[in-house]
């Protein structure tokens, strides 16, 4: 049985709370993990590269030359891609980057990066969040009182806009609800800090 520290939001102890064993203590898969990241770097993608070929740059609408008498090779187009300003080969060219995966390895991989950071104790439980007005302030008093590292995920159960206006001035913390949570985000982060509800959500979603 995994638990979590819970605090509040001056950073005081409130106890501990017991983490769902179906979402926090499963034994970790790490092919899964790393295809799961992979997937959503992939997916991250615009895929909007290009390269023009010789047909698309511009000019080389005659020969250069005429075909025999000069003594030089034959030429068809000063646009060809061995001349300066010539169309390129094999060029990148627009294309979709995007990778499938199954539901059940995503969900495999995400209750593992959850194990992985419950086990290396990187969750803390926020107790309830006592914020009437943005204050990135307070949010900043939080953070170091927690010692959270350069990186924090903060969970949501659902939309607080005083906590995520009051974070969204520091560019290392992010902000999401428990619905969006993924791999990258868990594995990037030094701390996640979680709402009671956030903690619920996800035990229902993905337990």
């Amino acid at each position: 049985m995994s638990t979590a520290p819970v605090v509040n939001l001056t950073g005081e102890s409130q106890g501990e709370l017991e983490l769902p064993e179906t979402v926090f203590s499963v034994v970790p898969h790490a092919t899964v993990m790393h295809q799961a990241l992979l997937r959503q770097l992939a997916n991250a993608r615009q895929g909007t590269h290009d390269s023009k070929t010789r047909t698309e740059v511009s000019g080389g609408g005659r020969k250069p030359y005429r075909q025999k008498g000069t003594g030089r090779a034959r030429q068809g187009s000063i646009r060809a891609p061995h001349y300066r300003g010539g169309g390129a080969v094999f060029g990148p060219t627009p294309r979709d980057h995007s990778l499938a995966m199954p539901r059940k390895q995503r969900r495999l991989a995400l209750r593992s990066a959850l194990s992985v950071k419950a086990a290396e104790s990187q969750i803390t439980v926020l107790d309830r969040i006592e914020l009437e007005e943005p204050k990135t302030k307070v949010v900043t008093g939080f953070l170091q009182a927690l010692e959270a590292g350069r990186r924090v995920l903060v969970v949501l159960g659902s939309h607080h806009d005083a906590l995520e206006l009051s974070a969204r001035n520091l560019p290392e913390v992010r902000v999401i609800l428990a619905g969006n949570i993924s791999v990258r985000d868990l594995l990037t982060a030094d701390t996640v800090v979680m709402t009671r509800d956030a903690v619920e959500h996800i035990a229902e979603a993905w337990g």
